[in-house]
């Protein structure tokens, strides 16, 4: 029987693993060549598990102390939401955790430790772990985290449990006076739990910090009565749509890219105007490009309107 068909078939550390005879450089090789998933800083599960909250739970239940809960970053990842960067993501940063009350911080390696004032109803069990609630974690981040990934955080956290902007008001008023409470109260409104993805949080963000009217999000084309044609942003009276071209250059297929010219050149044919939003397209000149050219393609519609 090889040493890999003795490692746990459930979250587990580099400790557990050197138990069992893997040395350290072989732990990390497995990491590296996609056998093992590395889900929090020194916790791993074999990459053929499901990646679920439950298993998730697990991890970090291993990597923090009894009587501290998962918050922030890491509650959102338990519960479905990654907001960390693609770097973060292949070398986790520390797991981010509260003590409960009356208990001190952890020091922990790989743990972030800090205090905060948590009631019983911010926190749930998964397992053995202690979290914070989807609400609560949206909350937080939209404190913590800079504007449009916390705005993506707190809409994919909504989207995922159901939360609703009035469930967001009725808890604001236990962040006053806490840093950041001005942007959570500014971004609650704008929740709508029909955008699917962080980028296209971040693409209405900015057609709303631009001052431009909101679209309507995943409109449908219907033709001959059959919805044929999804559009991430509609302006359906203007026949403007702006879409957020999630692919990239290596990772598109053919049939993806074939798929998206065609859309595309219908709904132009049909008399669209077609905006398309990439990835570096949210700083600078980029975004000031497709932004002037939303107004120049709405502006015959809202012609007494400066914008």
């Amino acid at each position: 029987m090889s040493l890999l068909s003795e490692l746990p078939r459930r979250p587990f550390t580099q400790a557990e693993a050197g138990a069992l005879g893997l040395s350290r450089s072989a732990f990390y090789r497995l990491i590296k060549s996609g056998v093992l998933r590395a889900v929090v800083r020194g916790v791993v599960v074999h990459a053929d598990l499901p990646d679920d909250h439950v298993s998730r739970a697990a991890a970090v239940a291993l990597a923090i102390p009894a009587h501290h809960v998962a918050v922030d970053r890491t509650a959102a990842a338990v519960h479905g939401v990654q907001t960390f960067t693609y770097a973060e993501r292949d070398a986790p940063p520390p797991v981010e955790a509260c003590a409960l009350r009356g208990r001190n911080p952890t020091h922990l390696d790989g743990v972030d430790g800090r205090s905060r004032d948590l009631t019983a109803e911010d926190v749930m069990t998964i397992g053995s772990l202690r979290v914070t609630t989807p609400l609560r974690t949206a909350c937080d981040l939209g404190c913590v985290l800079r504007r449009r990934e916390a705005y993506a955080a707190m809409v994919g956290l909504a989207r995922g449990h159901g939360l609703t902007p009035v469930q967001f008001t009725r808890l604001l008023p236990r962040f006053a006076g806490r840093r950041g409470v001005i942007q959570l109260r500014e971004l609650i409104p704008l929740i709508d739990t029909r955008l699917e993805s962080a980028r296209e949080c971040w693409t209405l963000l900015a057609i709303h910090d631009a001052g431009l009217p909101h679209p309507e999000p995943q409109h449908w084309i219907v033709i001959d009565g059959v919805p044929t044609y999804r559009q991430d942003f509609a302006y359906v009276g203007a026949r403007v749509c702006v879409e957020y071209d999630g692919f990239d250059a290596h990772d598109a297929t053919d049939d993806q890219r074939e798929y998206d010219a065609a859309r595309r050149a219908w709904l132009r044919e049909n008399g669209w105007t077609v905006i398309v939003v990439r990835i570096g397209d949210f700083t600078g000149d980029a975004l000031d490009r497709w932004l002037d050219e939303l107004r120049a393609a709405l502006r015959p519609t809202y012609s007494n309107r400066r914008w």
